[in-house]
Formats: C-alpha cells, sequence, structure tokens
C-alpha cells in the first residue's frame, strides 16, 4: 500500500523516532566521541565499560551480587532472549507465559523446543497476574516462570505484593525467572518499577533490558541480560550462554558506546510525569477509547493500550482479518489481540505514540469502521 503511495498510520510497533521522538542530544554526541577510538570486534560479551556500566546501575538500584561476568550485552534485548530461552530449554520443557503476553517470548520458547503455557493475568486488577491460576498450570515440566513487567501489551505495572508473589511461586517450584524489563523507565502517575531481581536473590534471574524505548535509539541494537542468583546454579546456563555468544562473534560495539552515558541520564522518564508527551498522549488514548465505547484499562506504563471492542465480538471471528480490512479501508495499522495469545477476537493493540490530534483520529475512525464492520 505504501509503495501505491498510500500513507499508512503505523500503530502497531513502538518506534519512538517514527512518532519524533528524537534521541538525546548528548547521547549521539557521546557516541560519536567514542568512535574514534572504537575497538573493531570486542569480547562476546560486549564492551567492559558498557558493562560496567550495567553492573553499577544495578547496584544502584539494590540488586545484589551483581558480577559484570554475568553480563552479556546483545544486538538489541530480542537477541538475547532467544540465546538465553535456547541456553536454559531443552525439548518438552514448559515455560509459564503472561496472558496476553508478547509474542517474541512465546516465538522464542517455541524456538528453543519449549512450550509457552500462559497464565491469566486479571482485567479486573489492572491486569495484575492471577497467582492462583498460575499454580494450576504449573506440572513437572515447567521449567521457567516469565514476568514481562512493565507489561507489553497491557500496560500494567506489578506491584510489590504481585512480585513477591511471582518469586514465591518460582522458589516453590524450583523454576528459572526471566523478567523483561524494558520498559522499566516509562512509567506513568504513582507507578514504581521494582526490578524482580531485587526479590529474589535467592532464585536464578535472568533480568533483560535495552535502550530502544526509553532512550529512543532502537536501531542501534543494543541491549543486555544480566544473570543473578546462586552462582553455582548458574555455570551450565552461563557456558551455554558463553558459547552461543561466541558463536554470533560479537554485539555491535559501536552502540555499546552509548549504555554506559544513558544509564547515567534519566531516558524517557520525564516525558512520562504529568504534562509529558508520552504522559498526555496515554491519557487521551485512553480517554478516548474509553469515550467511543472501546473499554479500556489506563495502563500505568510502557507505551501500549490493549482496547477492547466486545460490542462487535458477535460479528467477528477472526481479529487479524479485522485488523488487515482496518488496514486496507482505514490505513491504520494495528496489532490484533490473537497476537498476544489472547483467546477472544475482542481485542486491539495501539501504541499511544503518536500526536493527540493523530491517536484521536485514528481511535475516531476506526471505532466508525467497527460499528458498520461484520465478518
Amino acid at each position: 500500500m505504501e509503495r501505491s503511495g498510500k500513507r499508512i498510520l503505523r500503530l502497531h510497533t513502538a518506534d519512538p523516532v517514527a512518532f519524533g521522538f528524537q534521541p538525546p542530544e548528548s547521547l549521539l554526541l557521546d557516541v560519536h566521541r567514542s568512535l574514534a577510538d572504537s575497538p573493531g570486534y570486542c569480547h562476546p560479551q560486549g564492551l567492559t565499560p558498557a558493562r560496567r556500566a550495567i553492573v553499577q546501575h544495578y547496584r544502584s538500584i539494590g540488586v545484589p551480587r551483581v558480577d559484570i561476568d554475568n553480563v552479556y550485552v546483545g544486538n538489541g534485548a530480542s537477541e538475547l532472549i532467544f540465546m538465553a530461552t535456547q541456553a536454559v530449554l531443552e525439548d518438552g520443557d514448559e515455560v509459564l507465559v503472561p496472558l496476553p503476553s508478547h509474542p517474541l517470548w512465546t516465538g522464542a520458547i517455541t524456538m528453543a523446543g519449549g512450550t509457552p503455557v500462559p497464565y491469566q493475568c486479571d482485567e479486573q486488577a489492572g491486569w495484575q497476574p492471577d497467582l492462583v491460576d498460575l499454580a494450576r498450570k504449573v506440572t513437572p515440566r515447567t521449567k521457567a516462570l516469565l514476568v514481562i513487567n512493565p507489561n507489553n501489551p497491557t500496560g500494567a505495572v506489578y506491584d510489590r505484593t504481585t512480585l513477591l508473589g511471582l518469586a514465591e511461586a518460582a522458589r516453590r517450584h524450583r523454576l528459572v525467572l526471566f523478567t523483561d524489563e524494558v520498559h522499566d523507565k516509562i512509567l506513568f502517575d504513582d507507578a514504581a518499577h521494582i526490578p524482580l531481581a531485587t526479590l529474589a536473590p535467592d532464585l536464578l534471574c535472568f533480568t533483560f533490558n535495552g535502550l530502544s524505548k526509553a532512550y529512543r535509539v532502537g536501531g542501534f541494537r543494543a541491549g543486555w541480560l544480566l544473570l543473578t542468583g546462586p552462582l553455582r546454579r548458574t555455570t551450565p546456563f552461563a557456558e551455554a550462554l558463553n558459547a552461543l555468544a561466541a558463536l554470533r562473534g560479537c554485539p555491535n560495539v559501536p552502540a555499546q558506546h552509548a549504555i554506559a552515558p544513558a544509564l547515567g541520564s534519566s531516558g524517557g522518564s520525564a516525558m512520562a510525569l504529568p504534562g509529558g508527551r508520552l504522559a498526555e498522549q496515554r491519557d487521551l488514548a485512553w480517554q478516548v477509547l474509553n469515550d467511543v465505547g472501546m473499554r479500556c484499562v489506563k495502563p500505568r506504563g510502557a507505551l501500549y493500550v490493549f482496547a477492547s471492542h466486545r460490542r462487535t465480538e458477535a460479528r467477528i471471528a477472526d481479529d487479524r482479518r479485522l485488523a488487515l480490512d482496518l488496514l486496507r479501508q482505514e490505513h491504520i495499522l494495528v496489532a490484533p489481540g490473537s497476537d498476544f495469545g489472547w483467546p477472544a477476537p475482542d481485542r486491539l493493540r495501539l501504541v499511544t505514540l503518536a500526536s493527540s490530534d493523530t491517536l484521536t483520529d485514528a481511535v475516531i475512525r476506526t471505532s466508525r469502521f467497527l460499528e458498520e464492520y461484520q465478518q
């Protein structure tokens, strides 16, 4: 459609730069100054200054026993997610994943020979995980528990009680923890992000993060993995990670120069404060969606709204077809709920990065489309 000259509003992927959120100029200057002395290849786990900055950051926020040897820099957190699942999972292992859940994780688990097993998140409780449902899903094949906080697609930020419950479930069933925290600096209102590793020092915990969202440099592909917990249990997994890291050569060297200066700044957190652009657009998207009858829990973090159109469910059997028809008719591209494992055809995920006027127009047009749409 774009090749034919049509302009598409891409509300399906969170690329801050595409919506005018430019990277911090000071960050770009720091990277530019470092390039003259930058090495070619580096250690498979990443540049020492970048890994040291990651260690210092996590120590400063209370993560215990952080060691540079257990830090891996990758070409975005995505690459490290695939490496970690390959290192940990054997054929037939089960991983508890939140429902709804980001498809990158379910894809990585499946490609590693594992089976994603969804545990319910409770919409009525602000999309907090249902710990009772989670306990029901544990089997002798369960190997790991995935936590995505702040959550994509719901925008939920998990409270301390919930996180303690998740850690206790992992402790009781001797599970590895995977915790995806790439939106940890994009928080609204009074939401506070608590790193799961701070609450589970006795558990093997893989923490994933990166610069793409909060620091608006997605194309840099600069992410990291931090391994914490009882070191005696990390040995076989660390050996596998080391082998996988060496097989890919090394992570993108120039982009690693952004990690230390980024972790020393506030990232996108200021824009998420009241009056900031991210906060205003989150508020507006939530309000307009509810005004037009597309019910939506107000996100407390991240860059998304997970909206319901239940009043049209009887007329819709396939939400992917719905998203494609919306694209063709209105030139608006959104992600259907089934992309995130949602079982009913009644959800759409929209990114809240577009300007207030653009978001308002997109939601109103989508609502009008749904009023007459039938499959």
